[in-house]
């Protein structure tokens, strides 16, 4: 019979391991429709008579991102010292209470409370990216993790697409303005609701029952009772402590790759999607303005999220395990980096080329979802020791979301000062260092068991 690891590493897909996926997942629908659609809001809000400074744009569009910074700090600190299940779920209630909270008690004219009730939804979103991507690969096969954990963050992908979607619904029916801003941001904590229950009944994972309790007995039984699996009750507990990610040469290293990669990322990304009206607006005619301004860019990003962004989170989910996550993330950044290139320089980004630029900035998007958005994500949780993973992911995860909160904070005032082709300057610069970093860095990960490439192994061989 084998231990609670190997049973796992080759255990057959099952039906439990889609539960965690679609549990896991619908946080991460929450998460994209949230941080999106700030940016129609903001739109919205002068409409209805709020008074907004571009300061006050730049820093409402991103303190949920800073927020994010430390709730992926902290949760990940707390999925190791508290365990997996003593957690899951209180992120997603922070989540909701934020989400609600923006829509119901956010006085008018009160850009204040709106920030700060931002900030707690933010802060709940950074705790999950720590906590499901940290479960899910425990819950893991080798031979399917990367595409699991991958499934778990394609959910993104719906809500992205339902952001303008749902816009453009409210928009298009009459529904005054001040009531369709609300909305749309108390939608954003209905999906979320759903899976508190679901999150905070999950059980503990085996594999960190038995290598970090040091419980055999009982992580076996939840394997069998869970997911069918027999595994005998022996085995080694691990004790790596968490100062070893800075002290350890090769886990710093590594943990220096997950952060600064995802840095890169997350600025493109957040920079680009919170800010996707401004962009677009750049090929809107300027006879379109107020609320069909707004209806415009919104199909524009519909279009862009649906036709580019989605088949890419999903082709990431299905084909990681069989390309690798060290290639796809090289060849996603390059392929952003030379889309942003073409749009820096040939100026497509005006009414004047709608289609060419709807067409190379489409193909960035596809690659940022192909690419580093996914494997960022799918990384950390393969990559530090079952001790120190959920810190080691929480820090990698801070990394991106410092990058979105920077990013989207300096596009805001770059978009208001110059123009969208400094802008892609910027951001290709910054794909093509993702690159290189990763060529340098970063492992591949595919197929191999998580006691390998986390570097348990490797103590467990020197004790």
């Amino acid at each position: 019979m084998k231990n609670i690891d190997s049973a796992l590493d080759n255990a057959k897909n099952s039906r439990f391991h889609y539960k965690v996926v679609f549990i896991s997942g619908l946080g991460f629908f929450t998460d994209a429709y949230d941080l999106f659609i700030i940016g129609v809001v903001i739109n919205l809000l002068p409409l209805s008579g709020w008074h907004l400074s571009i300061q006050e744009k730049a820093i409402l569009n991103s303190t949920s991102l800073l927020a994010a910074v430390f709730g992926a700090l902290l949760y990940g600190r707390l999925l190791d010292f508290l365990g997996r299940k003593a957690v899951y779920g209180s992120e997603i209630i922070i989540l909701v209470i934020g989400a609600v909270g923006s829509a119901l008690a956010t006085p008018y004219n009160n850009i204040m409370a709106l920030i700060i009730w931002r900030f707690l939804l933010g802060f709940g979103i950074g705790g999950d990216y720590s906590t499901s991507s940290t479960i899910m690969a425990e819950y893991s096969n080798k031979a399917s993790r990367g595409k699991f954990i991958g499934m778990v963050f394609s959910m993104q992908s719906i809500g992205l697409v339902a952001g303008p979607l749902i816009t453009i619904l409210f928009l298009t029916s009459g529904i005054p303005v001040y009531i369709t801003w609300r909305s749309l941001l108390f939608i954003g904590a209905l999906p979320a609701m759903l899976v508190i229950y679901f999150r905070r009944t999950m059980p503990e994972p085996p594999r960190y029952t038995a290598s970090v309790r040091g419980d055999f007995k009982k992580a076996s039984e939840n394997l069998k009772r869970f997911t069918g699996i027999d595994a005998d009750t022996s085995g080694r507990t691990i004790s790596i402590r968490w100062q070893q990610l800075f002290r350890d040469k090769k886990f710093f290293i590594t943990l220096v790759g997950t952060s600064l990669t995802w840095f890169f990322m997350d600025w493109a990304l957040y920079g680009n999607s919170i800010m996707s009206n401004e962009i677009l607006s750049y090929i809107v005619p300027s006879s379109i303005t107020g609320i069909n301004n707004i209806i415009k860019t919104s199909e524009y990003s519909a279009m862009i999220f649906g036709i580019a962004a989605f088949p890419g989170y999903w082709a990431a989910a299905l084909l990681i395990d069989k390309i690798g996550r060290k290639i796809i993330q090289i060849l996603g950044f390059s392929v952003m980096g030379l889309s942003y290139i073409i749009i820096s320089l040939t100026g497509i980004a005006s009414a004047s080329y709608i289609l060419y630029f709807l067409t190379v900035y489409g193909l960035s998007y596809f690659f940022i979802e192909f690419g580093p958005n996914m494997t960022t994500f799918v990384y950390p949780p393969e990559l530090f020791p079952i001790t120190t993973r959920g810190l080691g992911t929480g820090i990698s995860a801070a990394g991106g979301k410092i990058g979105a909160f920077t990013g989207t904070l300096i596009d805001t005032i770059v978009l208001a000062f110059y123009n969208i082709n400094d802008l892609m300057l910027i951001l290709a610069i910054l794909s093509f260092a993702g690159a290189l970093i990763t060529f340098a860095l970063l492992p591949e990960t595919k197929r191999k068991p998580l006691s390998e490439t986390s570097g348990e192994k490797r103590y467990l061989i020197a004790k």
